[in-house]
């Protein structure tokens, strides 16, 4: 069973207290265009999972079906506690490579690109990762955890790990030497080379101490949040591509073929000789560090807020119903999700076609109106058909009151 979607209220709800705390103690751990980029690669995320969600589920059961050595039966509180302890064994291996190897490194890198750290963070996941990360599970499946347990304890896990993306929670004594906390995450998202690499652990710490992988967190070290080559930018589909985009790049550049194929599998950074000679990439100093900023009028943050959260309840729809619907209108609500966040992402970079991107996208709902009815995504409803267009029409009164806020979205 998965428990993720029924978390999502309490995740929502959590978010909010964090904020009030920051208000409270007078920190300011959230930038508006920071935490709806990190919600938005989080939305995005979702709505992929429910076309290539099937991957992972398909091969484990495959694998279970002919590979398992066990028959461990579901039934038995020793199987989920067992199942447990090795999910997160195989995740700890997963992650690890997922900061060593090139490929890896691709699909996990988007949970990193945040230059803030907070609850928002948590939620800011790759749309790629189920390529390979299926491989990482197969042993558990060998071994003969059924594919029920499996699911289970694959949204615990990941459940657990949503409260240590907090700037807010100490260090816990004794609790540090067995499980994550937020002291020991907050120092596996840091730049910084004393914390390169470090705490791979997904609920216990204690594979980082046997596999010499931890580092504790230093009073006299501060954490720089972020990746070493900066996103620098708030759009959710560049956040995924990124650095495929770049691996991509120097596999085109380079003149050995050889090296067009290993540079993909090789430890994280490495570049081919040519490549690197001919193509340098700056190395940024840390102790100039500033965080990427676009400056954007109150107005215009709001209004990109207003229809984020429209896009997040799109999104929980999807969530709730998406399972029973055709591959078509799944596809569709992914082209409609991808398109929607993408333009958004256009107006918080301030680009100077944000207002010509913002028009096409509510232009678009015109056609979404009569497709969605006949793939599937809702049934034909007035309801649902005058909803939409009121929203569209609400949203072109809104970006004309943006109108002369900014030198660009408007110039």
């Amino acid at each position: 069973m998965d428990f993720v979607p029924y978390a999502v209220p309490f995740f929502i709800a959590l978010i909010v207290v964090e904020l009030l705390a920051d208000r409270w103690r007078g920190e300011r751990n959230y930038r508006v265009a920071d935490a709806i980029n990190s919600l938005s690669t989080g939305v995005l995320s979702t709505t992929t999972g429910l076309l290539t969600k099937g991957v992972g589920i398909l091969t484990y059961a495959f694998a279970l079906k002919h590979l398992a050595l066990f028959d461990v039966p579901a039934q038995n509180v020793w199987t989920w506690v067992f199942a447990f302890v090795f999910y997160d064994f195989c995740y700890y291996w997963l992650h690890r490579m997922g900061h060593e190897r090139n490929i890896l490194w691709a699909a996990h890198s988007v949970h990193h690109q945040s230059e803030d750290y907070n609850l928002s963070t948590a939620l800011r996941q790759t749309s790629t990762g189920f390529l390979l990360s299926w491989i990482f599970y197969l042993p558990l499946a060998v071994v003969g955890v059924p594919l029920v347990v499996f699911i289970s304890v694959a949204s615990l896990n990941l459940l657990y790990q949503f409260w240590v993306h907090t700037r807010h929670v100490p260090k816990l004594g004794w609790y540090e030497w067995f499980f994550v906390t937020p002291s020991n995450h907050r120092a596996h998202h840091a730049q910084n080379a004393l914390y390169m690499d470090r705490n791979y652990g997904g609920v216990f710490i204690l594979w980082d101490r046997l596999f010499g992988t931890f580092q504790e967190e230093d009073d006299n070290e501060p954490v720089i949040f972020g990746v070493t080559t900066p996103l620098a930018s708030w759009n959710p589909l560049w956040a995924n591509l990124q650095f495929y985009a770049q691996l991509w790049s120097d596999a085109r550049r380079t003149e050995r073929w050889w090296d067009k194929l290993r540079i993909w599998f090789m430890r994280t950074g490495w570049r081919p000789a040519d490549v690197k000679a001919n193509y340098p990439l700056a190395k940024h100093d840390l102790s100039q560090f500033r965080k990427f900023e676009v400056p954007l009028d109150v107005r215009q943050q709001r209004y990109v807020a207003l229809q984020f959260a429209a896009y997040v309840g799109f999104g929980s729809y999807l969530m709730n119903v998406g399972e029973g619907m055709p591959t078509s209108a799944l596809i569709l609500g992914w082209g409609s999700m991808a398109l929607g966040l993408f333009s958004l992402g256009v107006v918080l970079e301030n680009r100077p076609w944000a207002m010509k991107a913002e028009l096409l996208r509510l232009a678009l709902n015109v056609p979404l109106i009569a497709l969605a009815p006949l793939v599937g995504l809702w049934p034909t409803s007035q309801l649902a058909w005058l909803g939409l267009l009121s929203y569209s029409l609400i949203s072109v009164i809104g970006l004309y009151c943006c109108r002369g806020r900014s030198t660009r979205l408007v110039s």
